[in-house]
């Protein structure tokens, strides 16, 4: 099982490319809050990541209330959890709204000039609708906004060489070409989280660095590949060859929950998953889960949401 894979499933995640830009200094623009203009880009969405790839040149970045960030060539600046954040060839420059200079509802991939006559830069920006009306454990520890090498990895040059294609495919209007700027725009994000997931320091606590251990991510493999079963602590540290106070202990640690209430917790978020998406009975979508009763079911849906199931459907709906 892939775990990063399958949480990212539960989001319904949908990207396009929205900005071609050939900037030039000084030029500064302000990008609103991801969930002001969520619902303009994907009904149903209550969230939206952007990423900005810096082609050619660099550019300076920086979240209400943050430190500025500086991005070369090769890098990716991103803002996963939707903050309003500066971005521009320099901070001291008075930003101006990004509708200034493309509007993501109406995506302009022939490249855009703007800005002044000063140094080049060649800016790609995408941005990524998704839901998280239930937590998510890829979002939990992952700064408002931090910058990641994507030229330097295996897949860069790759993904690079897709941006590029893309760009030119929809100067062409070639049919299709926004499916396909849709996909590579997502390859993009999935990049940006595993370049943010390897480079992470060592000691950095969360799920993200549960993956990049080996007995903590063979636990995590197995709770979603069987979610429903009925795992014991001691049944999964058989299964990843260590005692279980030792897995019980490091699950803790990193993940910040023991391994059973990670898998509850987990059962939960894809329940609300199903009760969005599908229209089969709450007794099938308990049993799904690893439930035997209904009420059980309820019990623990309504200890961790608030609401009930159904009260949560009707909601959604």
């Amino acid at each position: 099982m892939d775990v990063l894979s399958d949480v990212l499933r539960t989001i319904r995640l949908e990207g396009a490319l929205f900005l071609n830009g050939d900037m030039y200094a000084p030029w500064c623009f302000k990008v609103p809050k991801g969930r002001d203009i969520a619902q303009l880009l994907r009904p149903g969405a209550n969230r939206l990541a952007i990423c900005h790839l810096v082609l050619q040149g660099e550019c300076w970045a920086q979240v209400d209330g943050g430190e500025p960030i500086r991005a070369h060539a090769g890098e990716v600046i991103a803002a996963l959890h939707g903050d309003s954040h500066v971005l521009g060839s320099g901070l001291h420059h008075a930003a101006v709204d990004m509708s200034h200079v493309v509007s993501p509802r109406a995506p302009e991939l022939e490249r855009v000039r703007y800005g002044g006559e000063g140094d080049r830069t060649l800016l790609v920006c995408s941005w990524f609708a998704y839901e998280g009306d239930a937590p998510n454990p890829v979002m939990a520890n992952i700064p408002r906004l931090f910058t990641t090498q994507l030229r330097s990895r295996p897949a860069g040059p790759w993904i690079e060489q897709s941006v590029n294609f893309v760009l030119g495919d929809a100067a062409s209007r070639s049919p299709g070409s926004e499916m396909v700027a849709a996909k590579v725009a997502e390859v993009l994000f999935a990049e940006v989280l595993r370049g943010y997931i390897e480079s992470a320091p060592a000691n950095n606590p969360g799920w993200l660095a549960g993956l990049r251990d080996p007995h903590v991510s063979r636990c995590l493999a197995l709770m979603h590949a069987e979610p429903a079963r009925n795992w014991t602590v001691d049944e999964l540290a058989q299964e990843t060859h260590t005692s279980r106070s030792v897995l019980a202990d490091r699950f803790t640690e990193l993940v910040g929950a023991p391994p059973m209430h990670y898998l509850a917790r987990w059962r939960m978020i894809l329940a609300a998953g199903m009760l969005r998406r599908d229209q089969c009975n709450l007794a099938r979508i308990a049993e799904g889960v690893g439930y035997e009763s209904e009420a059980a079911f309820n019990r623990a849906f309504k200890r961790e949401y608030g609401v009930s199931p159904g009260a949560w459907r009707h909601n959604g709906a």
